[in-house]
């Protein structure tokens, strides 16, 4: 006998080609809201200083995370290559962020050892960043 048309099954799979929002919008907005600071409050040569990287790469990791951002976005609608380069983009500068910065903590909180947090954030959305790679627009 098939099943009811309303069980909580058929109502989660008729759901399951949205689904990819719930990763793609966080990474997305994360990328975006650190590379934008870094370009707009607190500027791409004080963000090299704190962090004694070279300027040219503090350009690209602010440009880095603004160009991720904004393809995880438009990936819905310009297509698979777009969802895939923005995660492309994403996974070096999450990864010098967990072993350039957060390396050697693994909760998110500030210690007097690493003041700007552990990496378990960071890698989360690592792994976030590598499913959309391999996935893309795919459910």
């Amino acid at each position: 006998m098939p099943a009811p048309l309303h069980t909580p099954d058929n109502l989660l799979n008729a759901q399951a080609r949205y689904t990819h929002w719930l990763l793609r919008t966080p990474l997305a907005a994360v990328m975006l809201y650190h590379g934008l600071e870094k370009w707009l409050v607190i500027g791409v040569s004080e963000f090299a200083q704190t962090m004694g990287l070279p300027m040219a790469l503090a350009i690209i990791v602010a440009a880095s995370e603004v160009a991720a951002g904004v393809a995880l976005l438009a990936g819905v609608i310009a297509g698979d290559w777009i969802t895939r380069a923005g995660a492309a983009l994403a996974c070096p500068v999450l990864l010098g962020a967990v072993f350039y910065v957060h390396w050697g903590q693994w909760h998110f909180l500030p210690t007097a050892t690493h003041p700007m947090g552990g990496m378990a954030f960071q890698i989360t959305l690592l792994g976030v960043a590598i499913y959309l790679l391999i996935r893309g627009n795919e459910v």
